[in-house]
């Protein structure tokens, strides 16, 4: 009797708790296919006919006149959806993971041996390999690695592979997550993919990826299991091949009447530890270290699981008969192997702060290819140039840096240049009151904020589209985006080690073209010095960070009801002469965030923020004085202060009690240097500051 195979295979380990952990993956499956019977029939129809050709193919294989003797090589692409976290995993470690993946399906195991005596004459090479590609569907040079910053990390089901889909009929999609849909991973079956094409491939979360990094020995055999059923295995106990629309828990008695459609597999009733002398079914042992089985040792295929994965190959259905064709292997970049493909390098940390220099580990990940040499340059180390595959660099002083490798393979060379790859935070304090208008019309990165993205696309800048005070403020646009971003900004260091109190504030105005998720947050952070961890003190997300309603327009915060101002005490534990905070701004994408008028102070609050006084600044430009011009609703005393650009007092008057109506303060200018200034005024009731020029 046909038995309809599932849409969601399932496999999961817990390594701590050794047993099986539970989701509603297959009930989810179960109600899709009940409520859309024709693709319920459309996956019977396509695995009677894949059932078929795996029969024959088997007899032929058994007459000798099937195809055999040959490797089967399997492109493979890794998409890592991560959100900057560990799941975002080193290519060290996906290389690693094809590495042991390929030693189970090549019977090159280290723990080969272990295999227990009754099993070892029918454990097969499958002779069967999958090999990382180095070209994308386009043909172009590619690492074989998509990294894509996505909250879906945290979901792991199908809705990652609506982010990145590479031609399934040419590679293996491999999605990396951080929690694959609550298993160790997932994947469709070839009817099911054939079906479905967009559903085709693996998701598998990151920890279950190789041998190192976040992973290890024991979770590393989910790999192998997921590729298992890509290639048409079933469970060991037959799981999942029933046709009512229901699946077989592990260990279950019942499971001795089901069976895996393989000859030389024991039926079993499957195993979630690892017990070689464990038996159900009436055998005298089970094969507990089957790829197919849940037992945490299960690192065997069998001669029968062989010949059914290469029918899989050799079958149209979902094109796994395309995939390790010569024309595909070299349109992959798999074969032949053609040097090196592009230079390129990572280091352990991109932004530094320690005033007593900071060691930078910088790693050659260029690919593909062997390497003859490698020539690397660091403007601004201890060292300007070094010829190690993995060098140490320190930096001492403050600065933005390059970094340029150059890499030589067979007489060509690569090369690639970071620019401002190394950030090196400013190590001198500025003293309070600390304030920003963003009006000193300097880029950002000539300023005394460092901005530093974790990724690629935008990152804070100065601009004038939007502003809350004067004409400028700073803005993360991911207006165009629909990815996950992460951009931080850095305040210079502040001296507040002698304050009894202190505040900050500051103005935000935010909109985006759809209702933003929980994913989508402001965050204020401080840390007491460069030493200090970051503490979080403010968190605005979802819905809550709306200072407007949804647009479809370009959002350019003009107006000052669009913005909303926020303000935090700073806590006494963090009163030192090196004081820090940040702006973390994460984005789910399609949408725009200004902070204007950044206050640390005393005093620093909401309201004191405000605009009341109505002040003018004349002349702007200025050469020998300036006025500055203000109203009082009523008797009040009014002092006024000159700043430089820097933020530092030049010039001050003495508190003044000042009429009711128009009153000005004169200031002697003739002796300033030309630049950007700033007048601050100072009431019993409000500050309020204005920019002015000295030509």
């Amino acid at each position: 009797m046909h038995k309809l195979l599932p849409l969601l295979l399932l496999f999961s380990i817990s390594i701590q708790a050794q047993e099986l952990l539970h989701c509603g993956a297959d009930e989810m499956r179960i109600q899709t296919l009940q409520a859309n019977p024709k693709i319920a029939q459309a996956v019977v129809e396509r695995d009677a006919v894949l059932e078929t050709f795996t029969r024959e193919f088997a007899l032929r294989q058994a007459q000798g006149t099937a195809r055999g003797g040959q490797v089967y090589t399997i492109p493979v692409v890794f998409h890592v959806i991560h959100k900057y976290g560990t799941e975002n995993i080193s290519r060290e470690q996906m290389l690693d993971g094809l590495r042991i993946l390929n030693e189970t399906f090549r019977k090159t195991r280290e723990d080969t041996a272990d295999i227990h005596e009754d099993f070892k004459p029918i454990h097969a090479d499958t002779e069967i390999e999958f090999a990382l590609a180095t070209k994308d569907p386009d043909g172009n040079c590619h690492s074989g690695i998509n990294r894509i910053a996505s909250d879906l990390t945290n979901s792991g089901d199908h809705r990652v592979k609506e982010l990145v889909h590479w031609d399934p009929s040419m590679y293996l999609n491999v999605y990396v997550v951080s929690n694959a849909a609550g298993l160790a991973g997932h994947c469709v079956w070839p009817a099911d993919a054939d079906t479905i094409p967009a559903w085709d491939g693996i998701v598998i979360g990151h920890s279950y990826v190789g041998t190192i990094g976040t992973s290890d020995l024991t979770r590393s055999v989910a790999f192998a299991h997921e590729c298992g059923h890509y290639l048409n295995l079933h469970h060991i106990w037959g799981g999942n091949n029933v046709p009512n629309f229901y699946y077989l828990p592990v260990g279950q008695q019942s499971n001795c009447g089901e069976d895996d459609l393989v000859g030389d597999t024991p039926n079993s009733i499957g195993w979630s530890n690892c017990n070689l002398n464990a038996a159900s079914c009436g055998n005298v042992r089970d094969n507990v270290q089957n790829a197919m089985d849940y037992s945490y040792c299960n690192i065997m295929f069998t001669e029968g699981q062989k010949t059914r994965m290469h029918a899989c190959l050799n079958s149209p259905i979902a094109n796994r008969n395309n995939l390790w064709t010569p024309s595909n292997l070299a349109a992959t970049g798999v074969m032949p192997t053609e040097g090196l493909c592009a230079a390129d390098f990572e280091a352990d940390k991109t932004l530094i702060c320690n005033p007593n220099g900071e060691a930078v580990t910088f790693t050659n990940v260029s690919y593909h290819g062997e390497i003859d040499s490698v020539y690397w340059e660091f403007p601004g180390g201890d060292s300007p140039f070094s010829l190690m595959e993995e060098p140490v660099v320190v930096y001492y002083q403050p600065g933005s840096f390059d970094v340029s490798l150059t890499v030589y393979s067979n007489g060509q060379a690569q090369q690639i240049t970071k620019e401002d790859y190394i950030t090196f935070l400013p190590d001198s304090s500025w003293s309070y009151p600390f304030w920003d208008w963003f009006e000193s019309g300097a880029a950002l990165n000539a300023s005394r904020w460092t901005e530093h993205s974790l990724d690629a696309e935008n990152k804070w800048e100065m601009t004038d589209l939007g502003f809350y005070s004067d004409t400028r403020s700073v803005t993360v646009d991911n207006w165009s985006s629909t990815y996950l971003t992460v951009d931080e900004l850095y305040s210079p260091p502040i001296d507040i080690s002698n304050a009894s109190q202190m505040r900050l504030a500051f103005k935000y105005a935010f909109s985006s073209q759809n209702t933003p998720t929980a994913a989508t947050k402001l965050q204020l952070q401080v840390r007491k010095n460069c030493d200090s961890n970051w503490t979080t003190r403010l968190t605005i997300s979802g819905s809550n960070l709306l200072t407007t309603a949804t647009q479809v327009e370009s959002f350019e915060p003009q107006e000052r009801d669009l913005w909303q101002s926020e303000d935090i005490n700073i806590p006494s534990t963090y009163f030192d002469e090196n004081f820090q905070f940040r702006f973390v701004f994460t984005s789910g994408g399609n949408n725009r965030l200004f902070i204007d008028d950044v206050n640390v102070d005393v005093t620093a609050d909401v309201s004191n923020l405000e605009t009341k006084l109505g002040s003018v600044v004349y002349p702007n430009p200025a050469n020998e004085v300036v006025n500055v011009e203000f109203f009082n609703s009523q008797p009040e005393t009014v002092s006024a202060q000159l700043l430089g650009s820097d933020g530092k007092t030049l010039l001050q008057t003495p508190n003044k009690k000042f009429s009711t109506g128009n009153n000005s303060i004169r200031f002697e200018v003739k002796d300033l240097a030309p630049g950007v200034y700033f007048i601050r005024l100072i009431s019993t009731q409000t500050t309020e500051t204005k920019s002015f020029i000295i030509h």
